[in-house]
């Protein structure tokens, strides 16, 4: 089953996009309205009244992505390159109107420059909606487990 179609597979599917670094393939997956948040403590709310580590609408995404094609980003020379290890992604929610499905995936990840290196952990939410091209990323809430420590830069996407 493709992964537009699949959920779960969507899930796997983004990830490996990011870890290779095919930004543009992976900026696709995600609906005009969506969001992409990191909290900065346990239980927050939302991202809009309160501090995140990150809460970027697509438009933020698109610049990010941007970013990371420029060969002069001072900040990526030399590039980061990162690793996610996911548990299987469940299915935490489906509404039957809409067809939104919310996922839980539990991860690993690790992002290197040179010699420095940030092992982070949580739980990813995937909002999942159908459209007219397949399934698309809503938002994707990141929830690490330290989020709340002083967190080195994170260059790339948990």
């Amino acid at each position: 089953m493709s992964a537009l179609n699949d959920p779960i597979a969507l899930v796997y599917h983004e990830a490996r996009l990011l870890d290779e670094q095919r930004f543009d393939e992976w900026y696709d997956l995600y609906t005009d309205d969506a969001l992409y948040w990191v909290p900065l403590t346990r239980g927050q709310p939302d991202g809009l009244l309160h501090t995140s580590l990150l809460y970027e609408d697509k438009l933020l995404l698109k610049i990010r992505v941007e970013r990371f094609k420029n060969p002069h980003a001072f900040a990526q020379q030399p590039r980061s390159h990162s690793q996610h290890v996911l548990q299987a992604p469940q299915v935490e929610s489906v509404e039957a109107i809409t067809g939104l499905t919310v996922l839980r995936t539990p991860f690993f990840y690790m992002e290197s420059q040179l010699d420095e290196s940030v092992l982070l952990s949580g739980v990813a939410w995937h909002h999942v909606v159908p459209t007219a091209s397949g399934l698309r990323i809503r938002m994707k809430k990141v929830e690490l487990v330290n989020c709340a420590a002083a967190l080195p830069s994170i260059q790339l996407f948990p």
